[in-house]
């Protein structure tokens, strides 16, 4: 990309992938940039689980009734915890970092999508959170707030249409 702008305007949610493993050194980019995402008081209380596995990432996508299934196709995914314990406001530094992740991937050519698990249901008991939990062996002390799948595009998205943008949204010094 040549801009941040152009990096915002082109990535957009990909849930179709090729069957091409993403490369080693592209993982490694996107954690480090993950790493650096900024956290409250530099508190650091997210955790990164890099998930490759297709047996792994079959069962992650069944973590939801709707909306997890492509994780199965993904090439790999990211699943971003966080700890309450060393931050008051894990969820904004996890959605900071997943952000992050996300972008680092656009920027290397590579399509993702958030798959919202924080706050969703596995089935009418159970939440998608224990689920992952479970098969990941995730300690119990963190949230798990999304799975960020990551791969090479096997779709095509528009870049946003700017004339579509929602102007009215913005407001100068007061509501």
């Amino acid at each position: 990309m040549n801009s941040f702008y152009e990096l915002a305007k082109y990535r957009r949610s990909i849930r179709k992938y090729q069957p091409i493993p993403v490369e080693q050194e592209k993982v490694d980019s996107i954690l480090r940039t993950a790493l650096m995402s900024p956290a409250s008081k530099r508190t650091n209380g997210w955790e990164f689980i890099v998930v490759d596995n297709r047996e792994l990432l079959e069962k992650m996508s069944q973590c939801r009734p709707a909306g997890s299934q492509f994780v199965a196709n993904a090439p790999m995914a990211i699943v971003v915890c966080a700890d309450p314990e060393k931050s008051d406001v894990w969820f904004e530094d996890a959605s900071i970092a997943a952000t992050f992740i996300q972008l680092a991937a656009a920027d290397l050519g590579l399509g993702s999508c958030w798959v919202q698990v924080y706050n969703r249901m596995y089935n009418e008991t159970t939440p998608a959170e224990d689920y992952l939990k479970q098969l990941l062996n995730i300690p119990q002390g963190l949230h798990v707030l999304n799975i960020v799948t990551l791969g090479y595009k096997d779709e095509e998205r528009q870049p946003y249409n700017e004339e579509k943008l929602l102007y009215n949204k913005v407001h100068k010094n007061q509501f």
